[in-house]
């Protein structure tokens, strides 16, 4: 079992480097609440290994996730109250020791690989970044069929993988020299990496990406068609996860596809309006893939078969962008304070 110390020591880890799904996961029942702050702890402290290395060399690196395979297999202690703990619940809900190489091979392969060529090998290292996360989360939610509900938990967690990739083009490149964008996909839009390495942001690049999202779409909508296989008390907060990171898209075709100057990120006020409009559409219709259409931003095509998304108002992100430092700190502590409020709310009537 867990402790609260191991629990507590978890939630601050997703609280200060994944808003989006702590977000989603505070509305899952807790049993599985406790259980996902543990895997998502026990995720970052391996993607920490390759992505804030500070002086560590690549066998350094290399070590450093073997030791963290053999703690979280039980196969060494851990002076990690987060390792131990994964250890522990990975006994506990039979999550498969294959997905947990998987997931520990596929951090390894970021440590020295920095391009994909194709799809085909960039889906190969999402089986373990992303999928092998599905699996594991869909073992402790412990769906009626497994087997039916698996594949769909595989491409919703390529759909998350895909939306960060495509949200963090620039710091990538910037920060840790990796391009996810397949070079195959690139060069069919006249794009090459030296470009991206300059961020030089031209039509090619937006086609690019505009295929890219067109792809990553496609992952939701197969995720979401499976939500239903799942548990109904975990439903809402996994709906709610797909909306929340769909909406990036929304917003990078606002800015005309152009990842390269900035990072797209979604505001608290967005966030809270997506938990209302979710919340609200869901109790109506009880459907997570309708609700999904409903609520989130992903694009439908006109009478012309072309694409549109629904997008928030220029004029009230300009008026915004005037207030002052001071206004909007205590604005968004306001904020910050109604999404607890509207969480323990909803969380209450779900």
């Amino acid at each position: 079992m867990i402790d609260t110390t191991q629990v507590r020591q978890s939630k601050t880890i997703q609280q200060q480097t994944g808003t989006t799904f702590y977000l989603a996961t505070r509305l899952l029942p807790r049993r599985i609440r406790r259980v996902t702050y543990v895997l998502y702890a026990f995720f970052r402290i391996a993607d920490e290994i390759v992505d804030d290395p500070g002086d560590a060399s690549p066998a350094r690196q290399r070590a450093q996730l073997e030791h963290l395979r053999a703690a979280a297999l039980g196969k060494r202690e851990s002076d990690s109250p987060v390792v131990t703990a994964f250890a522990d619940l990975r006994k506990e809900h039979g999550i498969a020791a294959a997905d947990v190489n998987t997931f520990i091979d596929a951090m390894a392969t970021d440590i020295t690989k920095c391009r994909y060529d194709t799809h085909a090998e960039l889906e190969a290292y999402m089986d373990g970044s992303a999928a092998a996360v599905g699996r594991m989360m869909t073992t402790v939610m412990l769906p009626d069929d497994p087997s039916q509900a698996l594949p769909h938990a595989t491409a919703l967690g390529e759909a998350f993988q895909l939306t960060n990739f495509l949200r963090d083009v620039r710091e990538d490149v910037l920060e840790y020299g990796r391009i996810y964008l397949p070079r195959s996909t690139l060069e069919s839009h006249g794009v090459t990496t030296e470009q991206i390495e300059r961020l030089e942001f031209t039509d090619g690049f937006a086609a690019a990406m505009q295929s890219e999202l067109q792809r990553t779409e496609a992952l939701y909508r197969r995720g979401v068609g499976g939500i239903v296989l799942l548990p109904e008390e975990t439903q809402f907060a996994v709906l709610l996860a797909a909306v929340l990171y769909a909406d990036h898209h929304r917003l990078i075709r606002e800015h005309s596809y152009d990842v390269l100057s900035d990072q797209p990120a979604l505001s608290i006020t967005r966030r809270i309006e997506l938990l209302v409009r979710t919340w609200w559409q869901w109790r109506r219709t009880n459907d997570p893939r309708a609700t999904f259409e409903t609520v989130s931003a992903l694009i439908t095509s006109d009478t012309n078969g072309d694409t549109k998304c629904e997008t928030s108002s220029a004029a009230n992100s300009d008026a915004r962008e005037q207030w002052t430092a001071p206004v909007k700190r205590f604005v968004n502590a306001v904020r910050s304070r109604i999404s607890l409020l509207c969480l323990e709310m909803i969380r209450r009537m779900t």
